[in-house]
């Protein structure tokens, strides 16, 4: 029907309140049709929930109204018809509002470990920029109306003021154009291009890693609590990690459940977790405890990739601070050591 999809958030939004009504009792059917006739006559949603009210008021399942508006993603259709079918769906309608949530806090939190170094690299150009084409010249032009060896030395402050500007600036334009060519990469759709060039620099490929297994194990949850088989479940996750350096080992972890293994003890073996965290899914599968388990690992691993994303920012920004304050401090004192020495002649 749509071609346009809803958004983290507004899935979440969705997902939270179909979970509530339902709680308390309200059909389906009842629901979309309060969702609709509280979300207003234009946007996405409103016309999707449109479209789903006609649909089951017409006799189909919550699953085919929601699939033919076309505007939720394919995870959370499947999500729910397996929850619709195994009589889950309230539990996983609240697991996805947790989910989608949690991606979009996670996507802004991305995000602005990107704009911030962004903006600082944008104000060095400018920086250097002004450098280059305002203050050297105006001094330059100062010194030629001297003579003697005073202006004579004042040259060679210059001359190494504006080769240290303008090498600086070749560097970071290179660099902004980098940072501008992995933008309009992953706007174009080739993430999985961007993805493979973040994977070879060790920080990244940290904290990709780990936003993977999150991804991962959330999608796992997900499925264990709809009521799908561990193997089954792991299969269907596997595309939601969005990793393909993170793939082949997902794909040996099914195999060996594949073997007879349990879920825990294949992850273990296959060290797809640090060790503490398997040692956690260990002892949740043999207490009977693995979706409580499961959950509780995802959070962690939420709070790890924040907290990675965040000392990366604490790194960056004070670097890109540093070299601002040292290209201006290096050419006030290229433009500034001859003023000096003229003083002191003069004195």
């Amino acid at each position: 029907m749509s071609k346009k999809k809803l958004d983290e958030l507004g899935v979440s939004a969705f997902c939270e309140s179909m979970a509530m009504m339902i709680k308390s009792g309200i059909q389906t059917d009842e629901a979309v049709a309060l969702l609709q006739s509280e979300s207003g006559s234009h946007g996405v949603l409103s016309e999707g929930l449109r479209y789903m009210k006609e649909q089951l008021e017409s006799g189909s399942t919550f699953t085919d109204a929601m699939k033919g508006t076309g505007i939720f993603p394919d995870f959370a259709v499947q999500m729910i018809e397996a929850g619709e079918s195994s009589g889950r769906l309230e539990s996983v309608l609240f697991r996805l509002s947790r989910y989608y949530a949690d991606q979009k806090t996670l996507s802004e939190k991305i995000r602005g470990a990107v704009t911030y170094p962004a903006a600082m690299l944008v104000l060095i150009i400018a920086v250097l920029i002004v450098m280059i084409t305002v203050v050297l010249p105006a001094f330059r032009a100062v010194y030629d109306r001297l003579t003697g060896s005073i202006a004579a030395s004042s040259y060679a402050y210059i001359r190494w003021a504006g080769v240290f500007c303008t090498a600086a600036l070749i560097v970071l334009a290179v660099v902004a154009a980098a940072l501008l060519a992995v933008v309009i990469l992953w706007k174009t759709g080739r993430r999985d291009t961007v993805l493979a060039l973040l994977e070879k620099i060790p920080s990244c490929r940290s904290i990709l890693r780990t936003n993977a297994l999150f991804r991962f194990s959330s999608a796992l949850s997900t499925f264990l609590a709809s009521g799908e088989m561990q193997d089954e479940a792991v299969l269907k996750s596997i595309p939601m990690a969005g990793s393909k350096s993170l793939e082949p080992k997902l794909q040996s972890l099914y195999r060996r459940m594949e073997e007879g293994h349990s879920i825990s003890q294949a992850a273990f073996d296959e060290q797809l977790f640090d060790p503490v965290y398997g040692r956690m899914l260990l002892a949740g599968e043999r207490s009977g405890e693995l979706e409580h388990v499961l959950g509780r690992l995802t959070e962690l691993l939420e709070e790890s990739g924040t907290h990675q994303v965040d000392r990366l920012i604490e790194i960056v920004g004070p670097v890109l601070s540093g070299v601002l304050m040292v290209v201006i401090g290096l050419t006030l004192i290229s433009v500034m050591l001859p003023l000096i020495g003229m003083m002191n002649a003069i004195g």
